[in-house]
């Protein structure tokens, strides 16, 4: 039978209101003179980059601009590494869509994003690695593709695109079996797809629940870890006050000390969501070097 998640399961691709663009100026230095001709600058540059294959229309180079303040030679670099990334992990991207990993969301509750947005209007990725996940039936492989058709999918809202996104990395009852799973070429993937190959503003990390033998976890993702991503990541242990200097409670379910309601949905729900636009994953997969793989 087939899934069928109700509203709110599903991302909102309305242009940016007023109040929403002023935020954008605010942060990204974004106005109708500046967007206009960053558009037109970073257009001509992608013309001019014979090895590259973008889409070219407006809403696509907003993907791009937004993150990088409206720079159009920094967006043509992301560009560049979103294209290096892919090439340089060619069979495990190569074709990728929902139905891959439609076992994946649907039967395992590993990543999920909250129905809500917190205070400062950014997405919630929660991970939930510990106990929850094992990694017999979802391989590194399978978790970083999760990731992938995630991204993929927000980067399509331009309030995610403005606000940026938040990653929960809940350890509880992390043991063995998943530190097995976390393998150092797996730490090097993410790390390296998280800081050089993301589209979007990546503004927190918060490592919650860890138990002490994280620290074998921790001894992997420490090489790969730029200063960037240094000032953004928090480690919290199971003291949800922490984190609540950072994401309102109010924005937050039971799970984490917050006041809405437990979460009684996971990525099972949010998979029609990522299915409903397999057609940008499509396009997508067409992207990046225009020769090679």
């Amino acid at each position: 039978m087939k899934t069928i998640a109700q509203p709110p399961f599903d991302i909102v691709t309305d242009p940016p209101s007023e109040e929403l663009l002023e935020v954008s100026r605010r942060e990204l230095r974004e106005t109708p003179e500046v967007r206009e001709q960053a558009i037109k600058q970073l257009r001509d540059l992608l013309h001019n980059a014979t090895d590259l294959n973008y889409a070219d229309d407006d809403d696509f180079l907003l993907i791009f601009l937004r993150p990088c303040h409206f720079y159009p030679d920094s967006a043509l670099k992301m560009m560049r590494r979103i294209a290096d990334f892919k090439k340089n992990n060619f069979p495990l991207m190569h074709n990728l869509s929902p139905e891959d990993e439609k076992l994946s969301f649907l039967d395992h509750k590993i990543v999920n994003v909250l129905t809500n947005r917190d205070r400062k209007g950014r997405r919630i990725l929660i991970v939930s690695c510990g106990a929850v996940w094992d990694p017999k039936a979802v391989t590194a492989d399978k978790l970083f593709r999760m990731f992938y058709l995630v991204h993929l999918v927000a980067q399509l809202e331009p309030e995610t695109q403005i606000n940026g996104v938040v990653i929960v990395m809940d350890f509880e009852g992390l043991s063995l079996k998943q530190v097995r799973g976390l393998s150092p070429s797996f730490s090097k993937l993410l790390l390296t797809f998280l800081q050089e190959a993301v589209p979007l503003r990546m503004k927190e990390f918060h490592i919650l629940k860890q138990p002490y033998i994280f620290n074998m976890v921790w001894t992997l993702f420490k090489p790969f870890i730029g200063d960037k991503l240094k000032k953004r990541l928090y480690f919290h242990g199971n003291d949800m006050k922490k984190l609540h200097k950072h994401i309102d409670p109010a924005d937050l379910p039971k799970n984490y000390g917050g006041t809405r309601p437990a979460l009684d949905y996971s990525s099972r729900d949010w998979y029609p969501c990522i299915e409903k636009y397999t057609e940008h994953f499509h396009r997508w997969n067409n992207y990046g070097h225009a020769a090679g793989p």
